[in-house]
């Protein structure tokens, strides 16, 4: 039961589980794409993070874009090493659940990704989705260049400005570079592939994204 209370605040400093020191490797291919979900970025292609609440329906929607190369969730952007997914629901990780998102750049742009994630999540609601409340659901984009950064930064304040012409709140997502990534369980690898009834708690704001830093 302990595991069932969610936190809205971030555990402080020195306060986070302690996690485990070996990593879960997840064993079963990706459901769509028969590929390791630990391979490698292949040479010539990219890799991001995104943040947008529950991960199950976020990582459908990155796997059924055409030029993307590889999906997988997990938790990024905390303390606890090797966290299980009672552990970040419990909000004493730090984490937020993520989907790695491998992609070739000549088949589907980053800024095309950066769309997709500002129009099918509000990322206005700080620690949460809708109903799902807690640390874990924050939006959140974790980079792997400095290009990525610049680029998610400039499409978050260009987003902003349409949200708030619309009436909505600041943004709340989170930017971070280099963010140590760690793989979910098997159950919740490709969650709707596997369970195409499944809950999806991806809503966005009806407020259309340019894709690119001039959104």
């Amino acid at each position: 039961m302990f595991f069932l209370k969610k936190s809205a605040e971030m555990p402080a400093p020195g306060t986070a589980l302690p996690g485990r020191a070996a990593p879960f490797v997840p064993v079963t291919p990706h459901a769509i794409f028969g590929r390791p979900l630990d391979a490698p970025v292949p040479e010539g292609m990219a890799e991001v993070f995104f943040g947008m609440g529950c991960f199950w329906g976020a990582e459908r929607l990155f796997w059924q874009t055409p030029g993307v190369w590889l999906t997988a969730v997990g938790y990024a952007g905390g303390e606890t090493p090797n966290a299980g997914y009672e552990e970040v629901c419990s909000g004493r990780t730090g984490h937020a659940e993520v989907v790695r998102v491998v992609y070739d750049p000549a088949q589907v742009s980053y800024g095309d990704l950066l769309r997709l994630f500002w129009e099918n999540h509000d990322p206005t609601q700080g620690m949460r989705q809708g109903n799902d409340v807690g640390t874990q659901y924050r939006s959140a984009i974790y980079t792997t260049t400095p290009g990525q950064a610049a680029e998610a930064e400039a499409s978050r304040d260009a987003y902003g400005t349409r949200l708030a012409a619309s009436g909505l709140g600041p943004v709340t997502t989170e930017i971070h570079a280099d963010q140590v990534f760690f793989f979910a369980e098997d159950a919740h690898q490709q969650y709707l592939a596997k369970n195409p009834g499944g809950y999806c708690g991806l809503r966005g704001t009806g407020v259309a994204c340019v894709a690119g830093a001039g959104a």
